[in-house]
């Protein structure tokens, strides 16, 4: 299950981790505050949810190789950097990873606190995403093997006849296989049935089959 979204604040300077604290506590956000990046990399896990405010500037780890350490570790939380001066190359660095916002110390609260619901916002797109995502790969996990095998064979653009032939069946099997598919995933099409299993690629899952040869792949 994942958690409740918060702010994880992370920076070596306790007094600002105090501060910026008060500072979202008051407006309502639920903050984690840390000293420093292992901290923060010992409490999270890739359910985790919410956003990373971070110096970029820290003793040991700096806040570029904390980002690098969270994506390894399969936590995408969206990243807030601050720091004590301007530095385009780090910033440029920063975002090109994924960082939300890059903006000094001396920054508004008010600037502050926007970025801070901009990368929130940007959790709550991700995790819908994501629950989506999951929620499809359960309706394919219902299908049997069977149906899994007709089911490459539909995506991959090949007609009843061509489908029975190739899994040694009846024209008339491969229809209530179909039909149990498209029950199960609910979807009325072929072309949708592709698109939604495509959007999943489940494990099982033939990438080739993706590219047929009667458009499902965008081109005639």
């Amino acid at each position: 299950m994942c958690s409740t979204p918060a702010v994880h604040l992370v920076d070596d300077d306790a007094s600002f981790v105090c501060a910026l604290t008060r500072l979202f506590r008051a407006t309502g956000l639920d903050v984690r505050g840390f000293t420093s990046p292992n901290e923060l990399l010992a409490s999270v896990s890739p359910d985790a949810r919410g956003c990373v405010v971070t110096d970029l500037s820290m003793p040991g780890m700096d806040g570029l190789e904390l980002q690098g350490a969270l994506l390894r570790s399969g936590v995408a939380l969206p990243i807030v950097f601050l720091t004590g001066h301007g530095d385009i190359p780090s910033s440029v660095h920063a975002m090109r990873a994924g960082a939300v916002d890059f903006l000094e110390k001396r920054a508004t609260q008010e600037d502050v606190l926007a970025a801070v619901h901009r990368a929130l916002d940007s959790d709550a797109v991700a995790h819908l995403a994501r629950m989506k995502l999951e929620e499809l790969r359960g309706k394919f996990s219902r299908l049997t093997r069977r149906e899994r095998e007709v089911l490459l064979q539909v995506v991959g653009g090949r007609m009843n006849k061509q489908i029975a032939a190739t899994l040694g069946i009846s024209e008339r099997t491969v229809k209530l296989h179909r039909t149990s598919i498209t029950t199960k995933v609910g979807v009325h099409s072929a072309a949708q049935l592709a698109t939604l299993a495509s959007e999943a690629r489940c494990t099982w899952m033939v990438p080739s089959l993706f590219v047929s040869d009667v458009g499902f792949d965008g081109h005639a």
